[in-house]
């Protein structure tokens, strides 16, 4: 396993486990079979709705806390100073842990501010090894870490061969923040498993485009959390150590970037006006109503 050092000399391996839209019935089983293979790095989320099941692995795995790295967030409707700190309180149930090596504010809309004042004192008390965000521009990222005494360790954003945020990468590299990739695979839109130039690059190596990808990521110094309910899937999305892209290769697979997500606007305000009052089943309504995916 390869590992990052984050701002505040925290070790956070490079390649994890997401668990965005897995059946909450099915978590469990998906989190042990992760483990078995390999996976150290769990990612899941309040608004995911399973939280339980990935503690339920935890407990089970047999593997000593300090090995794992779990990361769980915040959604919009918990923000505010004192509701963050209930739901934290309330995710550390469901999860079964003492601590948590990561939290992040989910999306920058509604009171972030309390919300993070709220994760500096959890922080300072040693119950959060790390704290961070998800989805926040450049601007926002900026002024977040400057006005405040902790600044993020992670920014997690959409980055995927599609949409490669470059501009985002330079500026995180340049205040010392981690770039995290949600959506790897950009959830398989725009056929991306059938890209032609993947492809001939992935039988250069022996790999899969799905390795290529994610070997892509890693060689920018950016943590990738696929997903994949498959243990075969997760198997093969772990086996990216073993191999390293040319430059060449690198700077093909850069000719991709079209600059825009195929899955959804961050920024589009019918997005903000509606993210922080649906559910999570809602929200991929929301997205399907707004970019026909």
């Amino acid at each position: 396993m390869e590992f990052v050092t984050l701002n505040n000399g925290i070790k956070m391996p490079k390649l994890g486990y997401g668990v965005y839209q897995t059946d909450p019935a099915d978590t469990e089983r998906a989190v042990s079979d992760a483990l078995e293979v390999g996976y150290r790095l769990i990612d899941t989320a309040a608004i995911y709705g399973n939280e339980e099941g990935v503690g339920a692995a935890i407990a089970n795995s047999g593997i000593a806390r300090e090995d794992l790295f779990i990361t769980t967030k915040l959604w919009v409707q918990d923000h505010g100073y004192d509701n963050t700190l209930r739901a934290f309180d309330a995710s550390m149930k469901k999860l079964g842990l003492d601590y948590l090596d990561l939290y992040l504010i989910h999306k920058p809309y509604g009171d972030y501010y309390g919300a993070w004042r709220a994760m500096e004192k959890l922080y300072k008390e040693g119950r959060i090894r790390a704290i961070g965000v998800t989805s926040f521009w450049n601007e926002r990222l900026a002024d977040l870490a400057n006005m405040n005494e902790v600044k993020p360790a992670v920014n997690q954003i959409e980055t995927n061969v599609w949409n490669q945020k470059w501009s985002e990468e330079a500026f995180m590299k340049e205040i010392g923040i981690q770039h995290q990739a949600w959506a790897p695979f950009a959830e398989g839109n725009n056929d991306i498993f059938r890209t032609p130039l993947i492809q001939k690059i992935a039988e250069t190596y022996g790999k899969t485009v799905g390795q290529v990808m994610l070997r892509w990521l890693l060689q920018r110094d950016i943590v990738a959390i696929p997903k994949s309910v498959r243990k075969e899937r997760m198997q093969e999305n772990f086996d990216i150590f073993d191999f390293e892209l040319t430059s060449k290769d690198m700077e093909a697979l850069r000719t991709l970037d079209t600059g825009k997500s195929t899955i959804y606007d961050e920024m589009d305000p019918h997005v903000a006006m509606n993210i922080g009052k649906v559910t999570f089943s809602r929200l991929r309504t929301i997205y399907n109503t707004y970019y026909n995916i």
